[in-house]
């Protein structure tokens, strides 16, 4: 059986398995199939997931949190960079917030023994980004929720040691979320008098560079050298 064909075959028993959760959702795009499911019944979707033979996803690969703020826009379009390359900076502006959908929890499921991925997405607000832990369907979610938690500030309820797991001691804040400041909340350095770490106020101006422009290769265009 060829990979669509097994793409199809589980879209069409997620739908029938489903279809008494009218906030699941199944999508294929660019080859691959994405489960929306809510957040009430994430856990018992889940166990479908895993348990029913026909889907059998026995391993969760990886989750992961995304920030939906300013999702779309960009800061790096510019046409004034083409001639003054890293010459110009731009600043960060305060994203503008979603709040029924700034956060989202992705799971990367995977069958051995259908030989195929599964993608799940569970939208979140953004001032509950609450979801339950899912580690007693898979163990592996343990690290995976943590570092959803260092990096986004996602809570799982359930889970037995809710903890940064990337981050220092202490740290203040959610490094990957869109409105955390590029250059941090404090400096930190060795002081040889205190012979310690010390923190201090940054110093550093707030402000991203634009990246050099990559003209087009005529090695690669087809035309002349």
């Amino acid at each position: 059986m060829s990979r669509t064909q097994r793409l199809d075959q589980l879209r069409t028993t997620l739908r029938t398995e489903l279809a008494d959760y009218p906030d699941c959702q199944c999508n294929h795009t660019d080859g691959e199939l994405t489960l929306t499911v809510g957040r009430a019944n994430l856990i018992t979707v889940m166990h479908v997931l895993r348990d029913h033979p026909q889907i059998a996803m026995t391993q969760c690969m990886d989750i992961c949190g995304v920030d939906y703020a300013s999702y779309g826009e960009s800061e790096w379009v510019t046409h004034t960079a083409v001639n003054s390359g890293f010459g110009r900076g731009v600043t960060r502006p305060n994203p503008e917030v979603d709040p029924k959908q700034r956060f989202a929890v992705v799971y990367h499921l995977l069958s051995i023994q259908h030989n195929i991925r599964l993608r799940v997405k569970c939208w979140l607000d953004a001032t509950q980004p609450i979801i339950d832990s899912v580690i007693s369907i898979w163990a592996s979610a343990n690290w995976f929720e943590r570092e959803a938690f260092d990096l986004f500030g996602i809570l799982f309820n359930g889970h037995p040691d809710l903890r940064r797991i990337l981050t220092d001691y202490g740290f203040i804040g959610h490094p990957f979320r869109k409105d955390f400041p590029l250059i941090g909340q404090v400096e930190m350095r060795y002081d040889p008098e205190q012979q310690r770490v010390v923190y201090e106020p940054v110093s550093i101006e707030p402000r991203t560079l634009v990246p050099r422009v990559i003209r087009d290769d005529a090695r690669y265009t087809g035309g002349a050298a």
